[in-house]
């Protein structure tokens, strides 16, 4: 798919958007989890999985419909998207 942004009542965008964000907010309480707990291999395991999990959807994601950060975290398609909205946390 080569959209630039998702159109109105584009399913997919929404529902990859909060699997994202779903896989953010796990990442960052196991984060914080094992600044206490540095030896829990289990926890650490578990971080390392989602970690790859949200990389590969996060690159879905950006090949689908742009980048979701931007000062290099992102690549671009040409003609260059990043000033094109809306950005993720704007829906």
């Amino acid at each position: 798919m080569n959209e630039a942004r998702p159109q109105v009542g584009d399913l997919k965008y929404y529902e990859m958007l909060e699997q994202l964000q779903a896989l953010d907010f796990v990442l960052v309480e196991l984060n914080l989890f094992l600044d206490t707990h540095p030896d829990d291999l289990k926890s650490i395991e578990q971080f390392n999985k989602l970690t790859q999990e949200r990389t590969v959807l996060a690159k879905q994601f950006q090949e689908c419909y742009g980048p979701l950060q931007n000062f290099g975290r992102a690549f671009s398609k040409y003609p260059f998207e990043w000033a094109q909205g809306p950005w993720p946390w704007q829906v």
